[in-house]
């Protein structure tokens, strides 16, 4: 199975000491955020973890011990850089602060085992085609050579990032393909291949793969290590990666980005990121007396590695 430590907050960047534990440790517990009675514990060992996938805007809190987990484990970085600057992403480095941490990353996990991520693509009258161009090629000039592939994706429209970002500009189909087209050329300028996230748009036409951001063959590349062939069934629609876990928790992180999903409002995140404990198993707060806590099944996607049967257990 496939561990993600930044789908729902950016673990890496603040609540780098409890990630770190919890892999010195050997496991984590996760609470289901629809079920919030019920936690998942799931075993961070070589044995039981094919891959820990990062995702973070901000490397730079846990590369001076990052070798405690890239030494044991098959390992793939995203890291999320974009046009943005504080008006958008206030608790974000600027583009050249985190160009600077991403080469640093590179010498430790090395190229082939980072994307970057332009995204979410979204306009404003600041945020123009234009401006987007601009940036993308600069980053992509400093990147060309030091990264495995860039991704990016465009702003889903939903009710909260209406009231969050009343300034946006809804994208129209024109738009998204005079990005596409500019984004096609300005990576393959710089000899960066580029793909799409979490969309069944067909881009090809302008040098763009399709989506599939974490498959087991990109992590298999990456780490060289072979996977058996296994259905994709991705995390939403229009995502085409291989399923992985997220040990993180919504509503805790407070970079304040103002078109982020994972946060109800700032000041929740920042209240939650209060009540941390580091020593804690779960990234948030401790087990109740109520809590069930299950053994995840973690069964291995490696093809030399036969699926051993797990049986469940309560705690």
């Amino acid at each position: 199975m496939l561990i993600n430590t930044g789908g729902r907050t950016d673990t890496v960047q603040y609540y780098t000491d409890w990630l770190l534990k919890r892999f010195r440790e050997g496991y984590v517990l996760s609470r289901n955020p629809l079920f919030p009675g019920k936690v998942t514990r799931y075993e961070l060992t070589p044995e039981k973890v094919d891959g820990v996938i990062f995702c973070s805007k901000n490397y730079a809190p846990v590369l001076p011990r990052l070798h405690e987990i890239t030494g044991r484990f098959n390992t793939y970085f995203f890291y999320t850089i974009t046009a943005y600057e504080k008006d958008i992403e206030p608790g974000v480095p600027s583009v050249d602060e985190s160009i600077r941490t991403l080469l640093n990353l590179e010498r430790i996990a090395g190229r082939q085992r980072i994307a970057w991520r332009y995204d979410p693509v979204l306009l404003t009258k600041a945020y123009t085609v234009k401006r987007h161009f601009e940036t993308f090629a600069y980053i992509s000039s400093r990147l060309a050579g030091h990264i495995d592939r860039c991704v990016f994706s465009f702003v889903e429209i939903y009710r909260k990032l209406q009231f969050n970002m009343p300034e946006l500009i809804p994208l129209a189909p024109v738009e998204m393909e005079q990005l596409a087209c500019g984004f096609g050329r300005l990576a393959a300028e710089h000899n960066i291949p580029l793909q799409t996230c979490g969309t069944d748009a067909d881009f090809s036409r302008y040098g763009i793969n399709r989506s599939g951001c974490m498959t087991l063959e990109i992590l298999g590349h990456a780490n060289g290590v072979e996977f058996r062939n296994l259905k994709h069934r991705g995390m939403r629609h229009g995502c085409r990666c291989m399923e992985s876990r997220d040990i993180g928790a919504y509503d805790t992180c407070i970079n304040g980005c103002r078109y982020c999903y994972a946060n109800r409002n700032p000041q929740k995140a920042l209240e939650n990121y209060r009540l941390h404990d580091p020593d804690s198993p779960l990234l948030l707060g401790r087990l109740n007396p109520g809590d069930t806590v299950q053994q995840a099944p973690q069964e291995s996607f490696l093809k030399n590695m036969p699926p051993v049967p797990v049986q469940l257990k309560l705690f």
